[in-house]
């Protein structure tokens, strides 16, 4: 999950620098990123273990494509372009929250005071990088002005925030079942059946004879780093972690954004940016630090004298 938060990190201000010279439009990023993985995938699954799928769970991996890539990638888009970059950047950080709340309502995970600190302490560090330039007196770096807001899309950013932590909580036995490589490939098919009458005619007019190879780097970066390698890695963390451990990674995006952004002279750095980087990672921590449900079920089992010495040294 790291790995993947990493490169999607470093996707934000790559996109940036793809979309910059105005060649390359939103809508056709996201169509790079759907039907290139769709391929990708495709073709690295000969390379892997075969596997068949049951036939009943077609529609479930179709409704896990809506609500993972169609609502999240392209309502996001749409909100983003619609609103503030400040709103759709803190509306971001409802992700573990949100996920924090499905997860207990439909698994039963429990919300324990750890876990809410983790995950406010996390919101507030990826808040703070959003306002670091802002609160900073003297700052060298200009603030652009941003866009007006817009309920709409804000909505909209929030929707898609929703969509992906109803995939995290309720997709989680679905993606145990199968392998990244399969489960993802049918994944993006669906999404790519779904997106392709409505975004193919734009698709095809951008003026891609005019775009620069820099730039053409640049979607490559995106659709193999920041696409294919980040979902055939997030599947594997979200095999063996609790849904609101996977979304918490999602505020490590703003900070590797941020460090790229720096290094690039994008941004400069400053010493509430740097505190906002402590407040995310320990945030991070004590999300992970979290006791489980099946934790605290041993527990008071423990207590209550219900488990032997066997079970417990079973349970270790």
């Amino acid at each position: 999950m790291l790995a993947a938060s990493v490169m999607w990190g470093a996707m934000a201000p790559v996109s940036k620098f793809v979309m910059s010279a105005g060649l390359v439009g939103s809508i056709a990023v996201t169509d790079v990123r759907i039907f290139g993985a769709a391929v990708l995938f495709w073709l690295f699954s000969p390379f892997t273990k075969q596997e068949k799928v049951d036939r009943k769970d077609y529609l479930k991996i179709f409704f896990a494509a809506l609500f993972a890539i169609i609502l999240n990638q392209g309502v996001y888009i749409t909100g983003v372009s619609m609103t503030s970059p400040v709103d759709a950047s803190i509306i971001t950080t409802s992700l573990p929250i949100v996920t924090m709340i499905l997860a207990a309502f439909f698994l039963g995970e429990p919300i324990t005071s750890r876990k809410a600190a983790g995950v406010f302490l996390g919101m507030a560090g990826a808040i703070l990088l959003v306002f670091g330039n802002r609160l900073m007196p003297g700052s060298g770096t200009a603030v652009q002005p941003a866009a007006s807001s817009n309920v709409w899309g804000d909505l909209l950013c929030l929707l898609a925030q929703c969509s992906y932590a109803t995939y995290l909580v309720l997709f989680k036995d679905l993606i145990a079942r199968y392998s990244p490589v399969t489960f993802m490939k049918w994944m993006f098919t669906f999404a790519s059946a779904v997106m392709f009458p409505f975004t193919i005619v734009k698709f095809l007019s951008q003026p891609w004879a005019a775009v620069p190879p820099e730039q053409y780097a640049g979607l490559g970066f995106i659709l193999v780093c920041g696409t294919f390698l980040c979902y055939l890695l997030v599947p594997v963390g979200q095999k063996t972690l609790r849904p609101t451990i996977v979304a918490m990674y999602n505020y490590v995006q703003p900070v590797v954004a941020t460090f790229i952004a720096v290094i690039w002279g994008m941004d400069e750095f400053n010493i509430i940016k740097l505190f906002a980087v402590i407040l995310v990672f320990t945030g991070v921590l004590l999300v992970n630090r979290s006791k489980s449900r099946a934790e605290l079920d041993r527990e008071r089992r423990r207590a209550a004298g219900k488990d032997g010495p066997e079970q417990d040294a079973t349970a270790i």
